[in-house]
């Protein structure tokens, strides 16, 4: 069976994904700081597909040497790691110069610098095996610049945006490898990461959510903005749109 590794997979967005994966038929290769959130995913993803393969291994995403050194790891199990979904993030954050550096510091080192570390450790399978699929969790916040407690969340973000997109088009000049690079941009989803937010507009529940991303990602889509409803319109206008619009749409 083909396997996808994903980070972050304990919780919310990534076990959800985990699930939905393996409806699909997909083996995993699930890693988080949490292991004991793991296992009960496993438990219940194995409970309910008997023949799937569900690998876990604690990791967390800021230790250069840990990424490395799972994702090797995971590829010696199964022989072949089919799709990385780099997911692990990280929601903190405080407006610039309110004495929240320390938020916002570890947002962007979550969220962009780890990230970072994730796709080499992907990228240096895939060249390896001269094909994969890799998968970047951005988000709409990515489309324009965002105010107060989302500033740093936003560029890290569109961060990652640009670092896929630079590998896509590092890929479109390689045709001995085949390696794929997605970028999927949520919209807001409701997952623990944001539970305590009341009052958001256009937000879905995690399963439904998640589901549009898992078809993003099974059709390979380079970009996709999901759900496709509203947020297909809505990203095409908040990146165009003068700013004092921008700002009463998000």
């Amino acid at each position: 069976m083909p396997t996808t590794l994903i980070t972050g997979a304990s919780s919310g967005l990534g076990a959800e994904m985990a699930r939905q994966l393996a409806d699909r038929g997909w083996d995993l290769a699930l890693a988080a700081r949490r292991t004991e959130r793991l296992e009960e995913l496993r438990d219940e993803i194995v409970a309910k597909h008997p023949g799937r393969r569900v690998e876990l291994r604690a990791l967390d995403v800021t230790d250069d040497d840990q990424v490395f050194e799972v994702f090797r790891a995971f590829r010696d199990d199964f022989g072949v790691i089919d799709r990385v979904v780099v997911n692990a993030g990280l929601g903190k954050g405080a407006p610039i110069g309110t004495g929240r550096y320390d938020a916002n510091r570890q947002t962007a080192m979550t969220n962009f610098v780890a990230a970072l570390a994730q796709c080499e450790a992907a990228m240096e399978i895939f060249r390896d095996q001269k094909r994969g699929h890799l998968v970047m969790i951005s988000s709409v916040s990515a489309m324009r610049g965002m105010r107060k407690t989302v500033t740093t969340y936003a560029a890290t973000k569109a961060g990652v945006a640009a670092l896929a997109e630079g590998l896509r088009n590092e890929m479109l000049g390689e045709p001995d490898l085949d390696i794929r690079v997605s970028t999927i941009y949520p919209g807001y989803i409701r997952s623990e990461m944001n539970e305590r937010v009341k009052k958001t507009p256009f937000i879905v529940d995690t399963r439904t959510g998640v589901a549009a991303m898992v078809d993003a990602m099974e059709k390979e889509k380079a970009n996709a903005l999901v759900p496709a409803w509203p947020w297909v319109p809505l990203g095409k206008a908040m990146r165009h749109l003068p700013l004092p619009l921008v700002r009463k749409i998000m």
